[in-house]
């Protein structure tokens, strides 16, 4: 039975459309159970009723016209008391309704499962029979399980909103399409689907009729894609940082003579032509990319992809033709890679959307510094069907949005407006302090990463970097950065920022940060070898690495560093060690420089009840509120089962950080937050009504968070703060924090989330 169940899900998902996999499903189920009818009734929410959308043993005229309302007959029984419903004479039942458009007179064995998603009927799956008889459990077990493992196929289709597309009486819905939040903002425009000059999968196998003619001819390929690749590089200049310009450095390195190129001359001289050589060996290392577990190592297979295609477009000599791009161009694709996105019209371009790659692709991390909308990861979006079709982009959310209805348009309209008038009119608080009607400063710092992040930061006042994510240098190269590179990267951020307060964070990779170069293979990655776990077993990295930011704070003195991930004093005691040796080393090669101030993050539970004894032994704390608040309600929040789940509003999460700001105090240490808590208007007043000294947060925050600080005094502040302490609930508490600011007027400041797309 299990291998039944596996084919038929198999056979259901490779199905070409809803339609499909529907009768497929009911033909396929029928068969396996031995019945005389399978029936798949789907909820129409709009209509209320559930509608018979496929039958194999029914009339098929009834497909698509029968329909029952919500409490109506056994499948509306079955769908109100969310379970099955077992039944040997379905006539004889009181809720039994007959329909006579079906033809099921003759069939009085009836079983029915619910079939649901996130806790929600999306359906009844049916099984009739003639004889009189109940159904074994064996067989209910059998239509629950299948009813389970079938119901994300359904549920996609009701997001979509092409399950009713077909009713003469169905009124079109917008279709959504979750993904993952790449970069946030939100755009509106029309879809631009990228797909590749060559195609390596059409490829075919042919003998080389000459060797040496066929390894010139890759040879000569090869010069052009370079130059191309160093044209795009030197066109990037423009509008990128140096780490991001690093990632085409990575795509000359895999062009190397003696890397890629040199499996392919291979290849070539087992016999094949270069196309097909090059074909081999790209499809080779794609596979073995997209078999990893490891997120970032997946995405390796996109740049080995988009090279492939790039080489065999120069084989073929195919001349491109010239593509449009309209103003408010949001570019689809399988995969965007970096240098794809940077040889397009870059001020057209209003948002990006993939059907693969994640928040830590290339691509993301470009489109983050360009501030380009986008949404990654997005499951069966049907790419050919929405090219030239009006898209709304939610990266807020992570969600598209096609065919939308005109009241959806209309929000998603006034949010880009209000979002743009809004940045406007704060722009005037850039030179003005953080600082309540009653005279209570915070000072608000920015979370940095990219080297396009220091204008942007700049421009909008802040008061120095609460967090610089130092892993992503190391992130976009193809090998660890040397000590002088690292030097370079570091002094532009300092300098930039001098003479206010620059923290550093040390490596921090593991989890969802991973390095090609340095594969971490884990169950469970989050849970495990990451952050300072990683650099303590790495001296040897760590100590360059701090050598690096010593070195480039010579003569600013306004370097700080933080240590991510600690769960217990001893890891903050050796990672000091470590850093007092590194200062020793640099003083010794006459580098004028202060010993720093080292702090740590609180972002694993147990180190918010050893906040006072870490705040003994370093100079400050930083709650990185995102891991934080993941794991004290153990919630992955790019996980779409559980993500409803995470909220920084919960009471444990409150309860936590004023405890931690209590201890650090108690110390005499100053606290700060560098978590998305710090960046949202609402939760940035509950934190500085406990006390943090500092908050830092992505600079397109900055602005609102100055502007709510400064239309609200401390007495208000307090008290608001003391009445959700007193919650039990964080979805109440984020319900009465939004009443409670816009009654003071702050209510254009916290509704700046993406409208609800449902």
């Amino acid at each position: 039975m299990l291998d039944t169940l596996r084919r038929i899900v198999q056979e259901v998902n490779n199905a070409p459309d809803i339609r499909s996999a529907l009768d497929l499903m009911a033909q396929r189920v029928r068969d396996a159970m031995g019945t005389e009818v399978c029936s798949i009734y789907l909820r129409d929410n709009d209509r209320e009723r559930y509608v018979l959308m496929a039958s194999e043993g029914l009339k098929r005229e009834a497909v698509g016209r029968v329909s029952l309302g919500l409490s109506e007959g056994l499948v509306g029984q079955v769908g109100q008391r969310e379970e099955p419903i077992n039944l040997e004479d379905a006539f004889a039942h009181p809720k039994f309704h007959y329909l006579a458009e079906t033809g099921e007179d003759p069939f009085h064995a009836f079983l029915g499962v619910p079939v649901m998603h996130h806790g929600e009927v999306l359906g009844v799956l049916v099984v009739q029979q003639r004889d009189a008889r109940r159904f074994d459990q064996s067989e209910e077990a059998f239509l629950v399980t299948i009813s389970a493992q079938l119901s994300a196929v359904i549920a996609h289709a009701h997001a979509s909103g092409i399950l009713f597309e077909q009713l003469e009486t169905r009124k079109r819905q917008a279709s959504m399409y979750d993904g993952q939040p790449g970069s946030s903002g939100a755009a509106i425009g029309i879809a631009k689907l990228l797909f590749p000059a060559a195609d390596l999968s059409a490829v075919p196998d042919r003998e080389a009729e000459d060797i040496s003619a066929e390894i010139a001819r890759l040879d000569d390929a090869l010069v052009r894609v370079r130059k191309e690749i160093r044209d795009l590089a030197e066109r990037a200049k423009a509008s990128l940082g140096v780490e991001e310009q690093a990632l085409f450095d990575v795509y000359l390195r895999m062009l190397d003579r003696h890397a890629l190129p040199a499996e392919v001359v291979a290849k070539i001289r087992e016999g094949h032509w270069a196309q097909g050589a090059l074909r081999i060996v790209v499809d080779a290392h794609v596979h073995n990319f997209e078999m990893m577990d490891d997120p970032y190592l997946r995405e390796r297979a996109a740049d080995v992809r988009d090279l492939g295609r790039r080489v065999l477009a120069q084989l073929q000599s195919y001349n491109r033709r010239e593509q449009e791009f309209p103003d408010h161009c949001i570019l689809l694709g399988e995969d965007i890679s970096a240098p794809m996105l940077m040889e397009l019209p870059q001020e057209r371009i209003a948002g990006i959307v993939t059907t693969r790659g994640s928040r830590n692709s290339h691509m993301a991390i470009v489109a983050r510094a360009m501030s380009i909308p986008t949404v990654v990861g997005v499951a069966n979006l049907p790419l050919k069907k929405l090219d030239g079709k009006e898209l709304i982009v939610d990266g807020f959310r992570g969600r598209v949005v096609a065919n939308a209805t005109p009241e959806l348009k209309h929000q998603f309209e006034e949010l880009i407006a209000e979002e743009q008038s809004l940045l406007e009119g704060l722009e005037k608080l850039r030179d003005l302090p953080a600082e309540t009607e009653d005279g209570v400063s915070v000072q608000l710092q920015v979370n940095t990463g990219l080297m396009t992040d220091i204008n942007r930061s700049l421009e909008r006042g802040a008061q120095g970097v609460g967090l610089y994510r130092s892993e992503i240098p190391f992130m976009i190269r193809d090998r660890f950065p040397s000590e002088e590179e690292q030097r370079v990267l570091y002094r532009e951020q300092l300098q930039a920022f001098a003479p206010l307060p620059v923290t550093m964070r040390t490596l921090d990779v593991g989890g969802d940060k991973s390095l090609s170069y340095f594969p971490i293979e884990e169950d469970n990655p989050f849970l495990g070898w990451r952050g300072i776990r990683v650099t303590l077993d790495h001296p040897e990295i760590f100590i360059v690495q701090v050598r690096a930011m010593l070195k480039a704070a010579a003569g600013l003195n306004n370097l700080r560093i933080m240590l991510p991930m600690i769960t217990n004093v001893f890891e903050a005691e050796e990672a000091q060690h470590l850093i007092h040796r590194a200062w020793l080393e640099v003083r010794e090669e006459n580098v004028d420089v202060e010993m720093p101030p080292v702090g740590v993050m609180i972002e694993v539970p147990a180190t918010i009840y050893q906040a006072r004894a870490l705040a003994q032994r370093v100079d400050f704390l930083s709650v990185g509120t995102n891991d934080l608040t993941q794991y004290l309600l153990a919630v992955d929040r790019n996980n779409r089962q559980v993500s409803d789940l995470y909220n920084s509003f919960h009471p444990s999460v409150l309860h936590a950080l004023l405890h931690v700001v209590e201890q650090a105090h108690a110390e005499g240490k100053p606290v700060s937050v560098c978590g998305e808590m710090a960046g949202d208007p609402a939760s940035a007043l509950l934190l500085m009504a406990m006390g943090f000294d500092a908050l830092s947060m992505n600079a397109s925050n900055l602005l609102r968070v100055k502007a709510a600080v400064r239309q609200v005094n401390m007495g208000f502040l307090r008290r608001l703060l003391n009445e959700v302490l007193a919650m039990d609930n964080g979805e109440v508490i984020t319900a009465y924090m939004d009443l409670q600011l816009t009654k003071v007027g702050l209510g254009d400041l916290i509704r700046h989330r993406a409208p609800a797309a449902a």
